[in-house]
């Protein structure tokens, strides 16, 4: 029986019979916890041309500055994929390597995620590789990794980089215990609860023209760029400062030898196939921008992703909450928590104005991603779904500033109110004190957009909702006369209203496109689009349509027939008496007496722009009593009346201002400047007009900056 009872120490052999001596090789087992005290240097080197960054980098200076520091100081680096997180983390560590002699430990977790065992478990690992533990002494257990990575790391200062994480508990498991320690963290989400353990969030932005300029001339010579400086900042535009897809531009600019700066520009000027060709192509590997944004939308909540695609339909530059629950067809609270998640993933940016934007390229790939993933027609879909919102928006501002104007669209038409609850449609306007001033502010606001609607909406031949968006929108024209936009939404509605065939609503928008049109000098198309309207207008069988027609040929003829003008606006009085339309009455009469001054009718015209005057201000239209008594103004310097014209249109000009008709108050200091005898007094007026025509585009720049350059 081969047994052998009690404890033995030492070497043992248990044999049966044995021939010749036995020779025992013994080693003692080697400690447990071997520690290599080389200085780990893990961190890559910062990329080629690296360039701005200036201040946030001078951020994390102040915050890794010493080793009084309560704890370890946490900075965590976010912001849009590609926009040059880990760069800037590079740069600063391999700067500051000097701060910390113990060395420099970096974790990717975005290849740990692509393999097994991509967790904090492994994280610790590979700190614990880095501080010297080979891998046959590695703790099995989280537990027991955690503690030996804190009893190492007590014994150095050093930095860890971690690069793309995406939960706190990535960063807060890997704080080294050492005196003058730090973390540095990257990460595509906001990772905003890291701040309860002191972090310092470092969100970064896409860089501005110059800096973009400068990376691509770093990456592809000075020489290259001042050669085709003008397509060099066209093209950083159209990659939208975006840092990876610069440098991807710039590697197809080395690698094609014959392709210019030009001819890349005319590709991606195409805005379908633009994502497709910011991309660079080897035998060992593929770089697009497209595969960077796959990676952060792979990681969405079912809710955010599709609130992520449907954002990539959306017209214009940025959008609110209610914007974007439209387009989803979601709850108000649903849109909410769904744009939470994307701002916290970095693909999407809050404005200052608290909108929110989507990047150029990340806007692209939302869009590709829809039409790769959503059912067909889901564009047309989304975008008719805002410009019914828009639509129902847009009605009620201009009730809100105007509710007796002339409008042929019903109310019926432009609100549907739907839902119940938080998601019953409500009237914004409606519970303000100042009702008007809220609702252009709000169309100021969303000009841009609500152009952006109409232009994809047009596109997508939703004719009559397109020509009701139009109508309304103008009212915002009016008072701030952005000139090209007014004219492109009149010229989008008169063909949504021709397309529709409605004879009525083509009279009207043509009638109110001759306005930017004569502004813009360009009365002959004007003059065109009023004898169309004048058919239609008598197609139609609207008598106040009629009316109105008749003011706006009136207004041509101002310019070109006194006397015909004076006509149309008789005409234009006797239809709206006809039809009992007070403020269309009131308006005829304003018109009329400007006309009636001007041909010398000087006596008539203080008469009838009395009556006018007294009329709106009956109406509450305190903004065409300005306008009239601006206009006795300019009848009494006619006759002679300089002191009564001064005091008229001095008053005339600050209740204009009071209205925010800034267009007619420009006009108003400019006759008040030609009355004015004190050079100071002078300057003032036309200092004021040219600040008003200079924000509107307006061509009366050059001429009043003549006269204020001319003393």
């Amino acid at each position: 029986m081969n047994s052998l009872p009690g404890n033995v120490d030492g070497q043992l052999a248990q044999v049966g019979v044995a021939h010749g001596p036995i020779t025992f090789n013994y080693q003692a087992p080697p400690s447990p916890e071997p520690r290599d005290r080389r200085r780990p240097n893990q961190v890559p080197r910062p990329p080629r041309g690296f360039v701005d960054r200036r201040t946030v980098l001078a951020e994390l200076d102040g915050l890794f500055g010493g080793e009084d520091a309560d704890g370890c100081p946490i900075g965590v680096f976010s912001g849009l994929p590609g926009v040059g997180k880990t760069a800037a983390a590079s740069k600063w560590a391999h700067d500051n390597h000097q701060r910390f002699p113990g060395g420099q430990i970096f974790v990717d977790f975005a290849e740990l995620r692509s393999g097994a065992g991509g967790d904090v478990s492994e994280a610790l690992a590979t700190c614990l590789r880095a501080l010297g533990v080979r891998d046959p002494y590695l703790p099995e257990g989280f537990a027991e990794r955690t503690a030996l990575y804190r009893d190492l790391s007590a014994e150095r200062r050093v930095l860890v980089v971690l690069d793309d994480v995406t939960r706190p508990a990535q960063v807060t498991a890997l704080l080294p215990q050492g005196p003058g320690s730090a973390v540095l963290a990257t990460s595509t989400w906001q990772l905003g609860e890291l701040v309860l353990d002191g972090a310092a969030l470092l969100p970064l932005d896409v860089l501005d023209t110059e800096s973009a300029v400068e990376l691509l001339s770093a990456l592809c010579t000075r020489q290259r760029i001042a050669a085709e400086p003008a397509a060099a900042a066209r093209l950083v535009e159209l990659c939208g400062g975006l840092p990876i897809a610069v440098r991807i531009c710039a590697a197809r600019l080395l690698t094609q030898k014959r392709l210019t700066i030009g001819t890349l520009v005319d590709e991606l000027s195409d805005e379908q196939s633009r994502l497709s060709r910011i991309a660079v192509f080897s035998v060992h590997e593929e770089r697009t921008v497209s595969a960077t944004l796959e990676l952060a939308y792979r990681d969405l909540p079912a809710a955010a992703a599709r609130m992520y695609r449907t954002l990539g339909h959306l017209p214009g530059l940025s959008f609110d909450t209610a914007v974007a629950a439209a387009a989803g067809l979601d709850s108000v609270a649903a849109a909410e928590e769904a744009l939470r998640v994307l701002e916290a993933a970095s693909l999407l940016s809050v404005l200052d104005d608290g909108r929110y934007a989507l990047h150029g390229l990340v806007r692209l790939h939302a869009q590709a991603t829809s039409t790769a993933q959503d059912p067909p027609g889901t564009a047309r879909k989304t975008i008719g779904r805002v410009l019914g919102h828009y639509l129902a928006l847009t009605f009620l501002a201009d009730l809100a500033v105007r509710a007796d104007r002339l409008r042929i669209t019903k109310t019926e038409d432009a609100v549907r109110t739907s839902g119940s609850g938080e998601d019953a449609f409500v009237d914004p306007f409606a519970g303000s004190a100042q009702p008007g001033r809220d609702a252009l502010c709000w169309l100021e606001a969303e000009r841009a957009n609500i152009l952006a609607v109409l232009r994809a909406a047009s596109r997508l031949d939703f004719d009559r909702p397109v020509w009701q968006l139009a109508e309304a929108f103008t009212v915002l024209f009016f008072h701030h006369r952005h000139l090209a936009d007014w004219r492109e939404s009149l010229e989008l509605g008169v063909t949504a209203a021709e397309r529709d065939r409605n004879a009525a609503a083509e009279a009207r928008l043509r009638s109110l496109l001759s306005r930017p049109l004569l502004d813009l000098k360009q009365d002959e198309q004007a003059k065109a689009h009023l004898d169309t309207a004048e058919r239609r207008a008598v197609e139609s069988g609207h008598l106040v349509l009629q009316a109105s027609v008749q003011e706006f040929l009136g207004r041509y003829w101002d310019r070109h027939d006194p006397d015909r003008a004076v006509d149309a606006y008789r005409t234009s009085l006797a239809l709206n008496v006809e039809a009992g339309e007070e403020r269309g009455e009131a308006l005829a009469r304003y018109f009329l007496g400007c006309a009636q001054s001007v041909t010398g009718d000087h006596a008539a015209a203080l008469s009838v722009l009395a009556e006018a005057r007294t009329a709106f201000l009956a109406l509450g239209d305190k903004r065409m009593a300005a306008r009239s008594l601006a206009d006795v103004g300019r009848t009494r310097a006619r006759l002679g009346d300089s002191a009564g014209a001064v005091a008229d249109l001095s008053q005339a000009a600050d209740d204009l201002h009071g209205c925010k008709a800034s267009h007619y108050e420009a006009q108003a200091l400019e006759d008040l400047a030609n009355l004015l005898d004190e050079p100071d007094e002078v300057r003032a007026c036309l200092r004021r007009a040219l600040a008003v025509y200079e924000e509107g585009g307006s061509p009366r720049v050059a001429e009043v900056l003549a006269r204020l350059t001319a003393g």
